[in-house]
């Protein structure tokens, strides 16, 4: 699978995903020089930009690592990766792109505390790392059932500087699932609040860790917010609470609400989506829908119009563009305007013609589509290339395993849509 425009590295073997999604489990990293692959077994691959490879660090060699997944990836200035694990420790590790070498390794264990099980879901996490080159901000979380049965989430933010040392903590009793970092600014969103702590989105101060502002969609029940993109003033947010998007100004203030993928009457079933990802720069946003759900239960024959959808908008909240992304993305690739969108499996359709990494213009909307055997459940954007990680997958109602475990580099300096 090569052309002019691609190249394919392979990345080993891994167990086929299924036709329900597991988790993450394969992450990249990429800036102009480099490419990191974090996969299935705890192992990281290092490439050059032409995926000839550079090294690869296997996670069973480690005497510090044992049942690892790695969970969450991203460069950490010119000559860094840094890796999160989900794990008994929920490890941070900082990694020499150059060499593989763990330069400095924290685990998160130690705040948020030993898992309650040792299965995936029990097990720490580390959900979301972020950098603005000189330090790397963590969100990581442990989830708990308390004796009563109602959930519970230990949660810790940390900026690590270079050097692997701790600037400051921010600790809550809920779920973060993304971070974001501008400035002076950290942008902490928080999918799930079922203690203390009641705000979908925290911005905290860059120095010191401090709460600037926090801000929340005010809806009944856990649900909070899926992902937040800070701008120059305010930022633009997710929510899970009420399937919109928001963009709020600084200090918190609601610039506009948008519905996203709002409950809908189909076929006499009540269905709605989450929105889960979204990129904001000064021309405008993209928003990324996931998989429909009922309002009872979890088993629906209904389909949301707006499941599975990238939407494009404009800072003054009105949508130009929309486009399927095929199935569920577990995260987003981006650097300036373009977007990386990884489609992986729809398990409730399973359709593999469907399985692609699309790009998308913040402004113009879809600009290439490069279709993927297996299911795609990574991408990164860096210099003039996106990359993509593929998974093979085996759909339960057929039996083919389809794809292969590699990675895929497709150039952007074109324009094109095939």
């Amino acid at each position: 699978m090569s052309s002019q425009y691609v190249s394919t590295a392979s990345l080993g073997d891994a167990p086929p995903a299924r036709s329900r999604h597991q988790g993450r489990r394969s992450v990249v990293a990429a800036t102009d020089d480099w490419i990191v692959a974090g996969l299935a077994d705890g192992d990281l691959v290092g490439f050059d930009h032409d995926l000839t490879q550079r090294w690869r660090w296997e996670a069973s060699a480690d005497s510090d690592t044992a049942d690892p997944g790695v969970v969450a990836a991203t460069p950490l200035g010119d000559d860094a990766v840094v890796a999160g694990e989900r794990s008994a420790r929920g490890a941070i590790r900082c990694h020499d792109a150059e060499t593989g070498a763990i330069r400095w390794r924290l685990r998160a264990a130690d705040d948020v505390g030993e898992p309650q099980k040792d299965t995936r879901f029990f097990l720490p996490f580390v959900a979301s790392l972020a950098s603005d080159g000189d330090r790397c901000y963590a969100a990581a979380r442990r989830y708990e059932r308390t004796n009563g049965g109602d959930r519970h989430f230990e949660s810790a933010v940390y900026a690590i500087e270079s050097d692997g040392s701790i600037a400051w903590t921010y600790e809550t009793d809920a779920s973060p699932i993304s971070v974001d970092v501008r400035g002076d600014r950290v942008g902490v969103t928080y999918n799930r609040c079922p203690g203390e702590h009641q705000h979908g989105l925290v911005v905290l101060d860059a120095a010191d860790g401090s709460p600037r502002w926090m801000w929340d969609p005010g809806t009944e029940g856990q649900r909070r917010a899926g992902d937040v993109s800070l701008l120059d003033e305010g930022a633009v947010v997710a929510s899970h609470g009420d399937y919109c998007g928001y963009r709020l100004g600084s200090g918190g203030a609601e610039r506009w609400r948008l519905p996203l993928a709002t409950p809908a009457d189909v076929d006499g079933e009540t269905v709605y989506a989450y929105p889960n990802h979204v990129h904001a720069t000064g021309e405008g946003a993209v928003f990324v829908t996931g998989n429909t759900y009922p309002e009872e239960g979890r088993e629906t024959e209904a389909r949301h119009p707006d499941e599975h959808t990238a939407v494009g908008v404009s800072l003054d909240g009105e949508q130009r563009w929309s486009a399927s992304v095929g199935g569920f993305a577990s995260g987003v690739g981006a650097a300036g305007s373009l977007v990386a969108v990884p489609g992986a499996q729809h398990f409730r359709d399973r359709d593999a013609d469907a399985h692609a990494l699309r790009l998308f213009d913040v402004e113009r909307g879809q600009v290439a589509v490069h279709d993927i055997d297996g299911v795609a459940a990574a991408a990164a954007v860096a210099g003039d290339a996106a990359v993509a990680v593929e998974e093979p997958v085996v759909y339960h109602d057929e039996g083919t395993e389809r794809g292969a475990y590699r990675l895929h580099r497709r150039e952007t300096s074109v324009e094109f849509t095939d």
